[in-house]
């Protein structure tokens, strides 16, 4: 089971592995909902989730038609995304989750957007946008 919260404890969610997809985005969305320079994000099934406490607190922003992310209204932390294109899935923000998690990132994404003053120093491998797009 992996479990998550928000940094203020009102907003705690489960779903079932395992996750698929997880990479590290450098997107501008992803940047500007995080504040961070890239945000690991890593899909679970829809049918696997769901929120265990403070539901009322969940709040969502629509950045594009079909596209919502949500976050906890009162601290803000982003939780989670769905995209209509993916019915089924649920992305994860996955520094909200609690859980030692053992899959690892299977490549950094949309690195064309990201900021010159950001390095990667990793080995994982690097896609102008998703691949196979």
């Amino acid at each position: 089971m992996i479990n998550g919260s928000c940094l203020c404890g009102g907003v705690s969610y489960e779903a079932e592995g395992p996750l698929f997809a997880m990479a590290r985005c450098h997107c501008v969305q992803c940047r500007k909902a995080s504040g961070a320079e890239f945000a690991t994000n890593a899909s679970v099934k829809e049918g696997t989730f769901r929120v265990t406490r403070g539901e009322d607190l969940v709040k969502d922003f629509a950045w594009s038609p079909g596209n919502r992310r949500y976050f906890c209204g009162r601290c803000g932390s982003p939780l989670f995304k769905r995209h209509d294109s993916r019915p089924g899935e649920v992305r994860l923000r996955l520094g909200t989750v609690d859980t030692e998690l053992t899959e690892r990132p299977f490549a950094h994404v949309f690195v064309g957007e990201k900021p010159a003053w950001s390095d990667i120093t990793d080995d994982l491998p690097q896609f102008e946008t998703l691949p196979g797009k």
